[in-house]
Formats: C-alpha cells, sequence, structure tokens
C-alpha cells in the first residue's frame, strides 16, 4: 500500500468516526412520570407565570428576538395546533419544553449535557454542554435557547440559589427540578389559579381521560409530558 492509498483510508476512517450516526433508541416509560396540564379554559394571568419563572430561574430579559431566552413563553392557540382543532374565539396559550418520554433531544447530544431523570424531566447540565446545537435542531416544538451572548448583564432581580447561564451555552424550561427536590411546586403553578395543574400522570389519568386533550405534534413519537385540556 502507498502512502496516497493509506492516507485515503484513514482519512475515510476518521470522518466516519467522526460523524457516527446517533441511532435511535427506546426509552421505557417510568411508573412515576411527572407531567404538566395546562386549563386553557379557566382565566389566567399568563404573564404572572412567566415573571415567576423568569426570576426563579434567572432568565435574562433581552429585548434582541435573536438573542432572547426562552422557558415558557405565549403563542398563539391557532399557531400551536392550527391543525389540529379550531377554537370559537382566538386565545393565548403558554408553550414550553414538553419534557417527552422519547425526548430526540437526549438521543442528539454528544456530551450528555441533556440528559432524563427517571421521573421524566428532561435536564441540562450547563457545564457539559459545549455549544454545539444539536439538541436544538433536534428539538421539534423550538423549546430551547441558546445564548449568544453572555446573558448575566440582561438579568433582573437575581437568584442566588438558581445557577446563572454563560455565552455559549443552550437552556430551557427544567420543570422547576430545583424546587420539586423540595417538596415545592414549580414557580410557574403558583400563579395560575388552578389553570396549570402539575404531578404524576398516573394521579392525573382520570381527569385527562375525562376531558378532551391535546398534546403538541403527537404524531412524532415524542410523547409529549406537557398536555392542554380545552
Amino acid at each position: 500500500m502507498n502512502r496516497r492509498d493509506f492516507l485515503k483510508i484513514a482519512g475515510v476512517g476518521m470522518v466516519s468516526t467522526i460523524f457516527e450516526p446517533v441511532l435511535p433508541y427506546e426509552i421505557k416509560p417510568s411508573k412515576k412520570r411527572l407531567a404538566l396540564l395546562i386549563d386553557i379554559t379557566k382565566p389566567f394571568d399568563i404573564k404572572a407565570c412567566l415573571d415567576a419563572c423568569n426570576k426563579a430561574h434567572n432568565i435574562p430579559e433581552i429585548e434582541d428576538p435573536k438573542h432572547k431566552i426562552k422557558w415558557i413563553w405565549p403563542e398563539r392557540f391557532s399557531d400551536v395546533f392550527s391543525e389540529q382543532i379550531d377554537m370559537p374565539k382566538e386565545i393565548t396559550i403558554p408553550v414550553l419544553c414538553n419534557h417527552c418520554e422519547n425526548p430526540p433531544c437526549v438521543r442528539v447530544c454528544p456530551t450528555k449535557a441533556t440528559f432524563k431523570r427517571k421521573d421524566g424531566i428532561v435536564m441540562m447540565d450547563y457545564h457539559r454542554c459545549i455549544g454545539c446545537r444539536f439538541c436544538m435542531a433536534a428539538c421539534p416544538y423550538g423549546a430551547r435557547s441558546f445564548n449568544w451572548i453572555d446573558p448575566k448583564p440582561f438579568i433582573k432581580g437575581s437568584n442566588p440559589k438558581f445557577p446563572t447561564r454563560t455565552k455559549g451555552v443552550v437552556e430551557k424550561c427544567n420543570f422547576c427540578a430545583e424546587r420539586l427536590d423540595k417538596r415545592e411546586s414549580p414557580a410557574c403553578v403558583e400563579p395560575s389559579n388552578g389553570s396549570l395543574i402539575f404531578g404524576y400522570l398516573s394521579e392525573m389519568k382520570d381527569l385527562i381521560s375525562n376531558r378532551y386533550c391535546l398534546r403538541r405534534k403527537p404524531d412524532l413519537g415524542t410523547s409529549p409530558s406537557v398536555y392542554y385540556l380545552i
């Protein structure tokens, strides 16, 4: 084998190693899977829920839409569920990370910065995140934000109990895992006046089965853990 043939074979081997495909895998559903039910028939202050989330997690308030960081944000119902049902009156609903049972973002993360807990919460390890944004490309719900700039100057009323992020890191809703570990409800649930219901899916099956409910893009097979009751 001459030098040129050797370099060709070595180059192909290196490329195949770097771009090794991520094979799909099946995540067995946990017996205790956490879920969020959003009753959109009840009036509640979405802004209060957003403000509570922003304050609890040191989310920067950046006006530039290109750099905006979103954990939970408002969308028009018709934009979220345009192909499923028509509402007689246009309303605004909150959207967030769906903490899927089969999360594609977990499969594509090369450093395991995105991982799934046994209770179904899809978490982020900011120290492991290398900013490749594979998870953002894999998420079909646009639920992740990338820190293009240093977020710290845009944080108002910082919470010293929750870590701040740095430039070049992806972040998203974590179902308030840090609050759940202290037996506290998620920050967005408290000001919702009962419109947001959080708990184990097994304990809310009766409520879901007795109401018409929607999940975002269920045909993708991700099995979201956020249900909208209508």
